[in-house]
């Protein structure tokens, strides 16, 4: 009877301990992430962000993929860290404007069509309420540090890779 006391006691720490260990194994983060068939081969960006993969060069993007979050944009940061940025995805292709209403950081916009490939680099002031209009029609939007493409030696006509974190 004391052991079965013993066995009930153990239980929850070991329930504890096991779903913990489960929660680290599932855990996305880190690159190389790819899905075959339900089989997930590697792990995945955190929930509401996308790695833009440049051959050597990522940027860790925030998601904003409603009207809400586009329009919010990057506004009000005073900041925005080296090789992070914010992805713009619509849900077709077509010619694309962004005015830096309210947003106080330098930053560049890259265009990409539907293949992820650019189309299109502009630089925008902080404040400038003028539209930055795609040279080309755009599926995708990437604003990151001002210079940081071209740092990069990032320009028109370079495929990315969009690696998409779980919703």
């Amino acid at each position: 009877m004391a052991m079965l006391r013993v066995l009930r006691a153990l239980r929850t720490p070991f329930l504890v301990v096991g779903l913990l260990f489960l929660a680290a194994a599932c855990q996305e983060s880190g690159p190389g992430a790819e899905w075959e068939g339900d089989t997930l081969s590697g792990p995945l960006p955190p929930s509401g962000h996308a790695w833009v993969v440049f051959d050597g060069d990522t940027v860790v993007a925030e998601i904003a993929d409603t009207p809400e979050a586009r329009e919010r944009g990057l506004m009000l940061r005073t900041e925005l860290a080296d090789g992070a940025g914010m992805i713009f995805v619509f849900d077709d292709v077509a010619p694309r404007s962004f005015w830096m209403r309210d947003t106080y950081v330098p930053l560049d916009i890259a265009f990409l069509d539907e293949n992820q490939v650019i189309v299109d680099i502009k630089a925008m002031e902080p404040e400038d309420e003028e539209f930055t209009d795609s040279a080309a029609p755009a599926m995708f939007a990437l604003e990151v540090r001002q210079g940081w493409f071209e740092e990069q030696g990032i320009d028109v006509g370079q495929e990315a890779e969009i690696v998409f974190g779980r919703r």
